[in-house]
C-alpha cells in the first residue's frame, strides 16, 4: 500500500458520498427513504468495521447509502437556515486541514495510550447518547433527556465534545494510514483506510451541522 492508493481510494469513496448526497438533495427524497438508506449505512458500517473488510463493494454501499442519508438531513438544515449547510462543510474541511497540521507538525502524537482514551471516549459518548435518546422517549425533561442535544449551554459543550472527538478520530486514522504505508501492508488496506477517514469526517460533519444550526437563525 502506498499513499497514493489511500489517496484514490479515498477519492473514490468520498466522491460517493457526494454523488449521492447531492442527488438526495436535489430529489428531496422521502423521509422514509432517508431513514431507510441510514439502518443500510449503520449495517454495512458496522459490517466493515468490525471485519475490517476491504471489499470495495460494501464500502462504497456504505458511501452510497450513507450520502443518501446526508443528502436529505442536509436538505432539511438548509431548509430551517439558508446557507448552514456550506457552513459545515467548510468548518469540516477546516477540522481535516489542522489536524493533519497537528498530526505532519507531530503537535500531538499517537500512542496506544491516547489511542484507549479516544476508544474509551467513543463508548462513553455512545452510551451518553443512547441514555439520552431513551430517556427522552420517556418524557424526561421535556423529552429531552440529559438535554445532550437541546440548545442550551450542555447541549453545545457536548456537540464541541463530540466534534473533538471526530478530530482525534481523524488523527488515528493519519496514523493508521502513516503505519500501513511504512509496514507494507496490502494495497488493499487501502480501502480500509479510506472508509476509516470516510467516517470520521461523516461524524465531524454532523456534528458541526448540528452546532451551528444551535447559533443560525432561520430569519
Amino acid at each position: 500500500m502506498t499513499l497514493d492508493d489511500v489517496v484514490v481510494r479515498g477519492f473514490l469513496t468520498l466522491g460517493t458520498l457526494v454523488l449521492a448526497a447531492a442527488a438526495a438533495w436535489y430529489f428531496n427524497v422521502p423521509p422514509m427513504v432517508a431513514i431507510g438508506a441510514a439502518i443500510v449505512a449503520l449495517a454495512l458500517g458496522l459490517i466493515v468495521s468490525f471485519t475490517m473488510s476491504t471489499n470495495p463493494a460494501l464500502i462504497l454501499g456504505y458511501a452510497v447509502a450513507e450520502g443518501v442519508f446526508l443528502g436529505k438531513i442536509s436538505f432539511v438544515f438548509n431548509g430551517m437556515a439558508s446557507g448552514i449547510v456550506l457552513q459545515a462543510v467548510l468548518g469540516t474541511a477546516f477540522a481535516f486541514a489542522a489536524v493533519l497540521a497537528v498530526y505532519a507538525l507531530r503537535i500531538v502524537r499517537v500512542t496506544p495510550k491516547l489511542v484507549k482514551f479516544v476508544i474509551a471516549a467513543a463508548i462513553a459518548a455512545v452510551g451518553f447518547m443512547l441514555l439520552n435518546l431513551l430517556l427522552g422517549v420517556f418524557g424526561v425533561n421535556d423529552g429531552q433527556g440529559l438535554g445532550l442535544r437541546a440548545d442550551e449551554p450542555i447541549g453545545w459543550i457536548f456537540s464541541v465534545a463530540m466534534i473533538l472527538l471526530g478530530c482525534f478520530f481523524l488523527l488515528l486514522d493519519f496514523d493508521s494510514i502513516e503505519q500501513g504505508v511504512k509496514q507494507g501492508a496490502p494495497e488493499k488496506f487501502a480501502w480500509q483506510c479510506a472508509f476509516g477517514l470516510t467516517l470520521s469526517l461523516v461524524w465531524i460533519y454532523l456534528e458541526i451541522l448540528r452546532f451551528v444550526s444551535y447559533f443560525t437563525s432561520s430569519d
